[in-house]
Formats: structure tokens, C-alpha cells, sequence
């Protein structure tokens, strides 16, 4: 198990890396933040917010019993990945990564396997 100070150092290692943050669903506020190269990480967290709020009341409007894995935004540009920590339901982390130099494939499966080991309270 691991910290949210622990934990962002690691998405570094992440291919195409530009930066990342904690964040809480209820206040839209990040807990901790690495990188950015450029991105506003406390705006886009608010905003990403807002996102997995609509997307949370979509699915129960649905019916639909299920939880979200992560949410891919794909840019010209860059990827922005949205993954709920399924320890935390109201955290997710934020991963921001330059397509040119990322493979989502490989990002997804560590940015999953890093989650898995984070633990904020």
C-alpha cells in the first residue's frame, strides 16, 4: 500500500507522462498533483469533476448496476485518462499523456495497477 506522495512519483515512469493529480469528487480539489507541463492540474480537476459527476448520474438515469474502470479523453494531441480509485469511490487520479510519445494500452494497465496499490484517508 501506498500514499498519494508515494503513488504520483510512480505515474512518471508512464511513457508519454505529463502530469497527474489526486482528486476529490466531492470538492473538485486535488490532494496532491505532479507535472502539468502546462495544464492547469486545479482547473482541469475541477472540471474532470464535472465529468465523472454526469457520467455517474448517466449510468444511474440507466439502471445500469456497474462501475466506471476509467474514462478516456482523447485530444489531438494528448490523452487525458480519468480513473475512480476503487478503494476510494470519491477519489479518482487524472493522467495527462502526450499521444505522440504514449501507449495507452501500456498506460492503462500501469496507471491500473498503481491505483490498486493507493491508499488516501
Amino acid at each position: 500500500m501506498s500514499n498519494a506522495r508515494e503513488t504520483l512519483p510512480k505515474l512518471l515512469e508512464i511513457d508519454g507522462f505529463v502530469g497527474a493529480c489526486i482528486v476529490d469528487i466531492n470538492s473538485g480539489m486535488t490532494l496532491g498533483a505532479i507535472g502539468g507541463g502546462g495544464i492547469d492540474l486545479e482547473a482541469a480537476a475541477a472540471g474532470n469533476t464535472e465529468v465523472v459527476r454526469a457520467k455517474r448520474k448517466t449510468m444511474k438515469a440507466l439502471d445500469l448496476a456497474d462501475d466506471i474502470e476509467d474514462m478516456l479523453i482523447t485530444l489531438g494531441k494528448a490523452y487525458h485518462i480519468i480513473r475512480p480509485l476503487q478503494s476510494n469511490d470519491s477519489l479518482f487520479v487524472y493522467l495527462v499523456l502526450d499521444r505522440s510519445k504514449a501507449n495507452l494500452a501500456m498506460a492503462r494497465l500501469t496507471l491500473r495497477s498503481i491505483e490498486k496499490d493507493l491508499v488516501v484517508v
